[in-house]
């Protein structure tokens, strides 16, 4: 199912109340994301990227424009399965080993997890976790703990794929691995990514184009398209091109 679904906001906006206070979200935000393609949402705290993943997973309603996931809303694609997420708690129940952690979709699904017993292994090979099937979240470490919380989001084989932090718990180290380990993973799925994120480097190594929001109220303030080709290695880290793009969306990022 690859590459079966895009994303489309059209002027959504979107407000909360909290202690009598109305606050202002989303205001008139649009975005498309292409079948396959990679998408890195970027902004400071409080300026609505998450909350652009909550309406596209049917968790929260738009107060006005519309939201679409593979051309039907947020909620058919949830429920179809068309859609798969992982957030920076790799959010793992505890008493449930990697392959039945990886399995829990199914079954909120309600579909046969025999049906699914080659494609479950084929994710636990795919994320570098052979050898592990059996094993407790607790014996595992914070980035093998984010390799399982992977493999759950791809195991309805989802269209769309959405990553909010999953990797803002991390050292800079592990989080430079699991980039380039990311990269190598969606790159064999090819399905519809959108990634919120605060690390400009992650967002320019990973992404086909990088939204810069803003806030109060949160918008797009900026389309950047990245013009590095794939695969990226490891070296484009300490490329000067990439650290000038980086520079240059820290500009924007902040108001330059």
């Amino acid at each position: 199912m690859a590459g079966a679904g895009g994303i489309r906001l059209s002027n959504v906006s979107k407000a909360f109340v909290a202690r009598g206070k109305t606050i202002e979200a989303l205001r008139d935000v649009s975005l498309t994301c292409e079948p396959g393609s990679f998408t890195a949402l970027l902004g400071p705290s409080g300026c609505g990227k998450s909350t652009i993943l909550r309406l596209a997973l049917g968790l929260e309603h738009a107060d006005g424009g519309r939201v679409e996931i593979g051309g039907q809303t947020s909620e058919k694609a949830t429920a179809s399965g068309l859609t798969g997420v992982a957030f920076q708690d790799s959010a793992l129940l505890p008493w449930r080993n990697v392959e039945d952690n990886i399995s829990l979709p199914l079954d909120i699904l309600k579909r046969d997890r025999r049906e699914y017993s080659a494609k479950i292994a084929e994710l636990i090979q795919l994320v570098g976790l052979k050898g592990f099937e059996k094993s407790l979240p607790g014996e595992l470490s914070g980035g093998m703990r984010q390799r399982v919380a992977i493999a759950r989001s791809l195991v309805t084989e989802p269209g769309v794929l959405f990553l909010d932090e999953p990797f803002g718990a991390l050292d800079q180290i592990l989080r430079r691995q699991m980039n380039i380990e990311l990269q190598r993973i969606w790159t064999e799925t090819r399905c519809t990514a959108l990634l919120v994120t605060h690390g400009i480097d992650e967002a320019v190594f990973l992404a086909d184009r990088v939204a810069v929001m803003r806030s109060r109220p949160g918008r797009v303030a900026s389309m950047i398209e990245i013009p590095f080709s794939r695969p990226r290695s490891p070296d484009l880290f300490s490329d000067p091109v990439f650290h000038k793009l980086c520079d240059g969306i820290a500009e924007v990022l902040h108001g330059g």
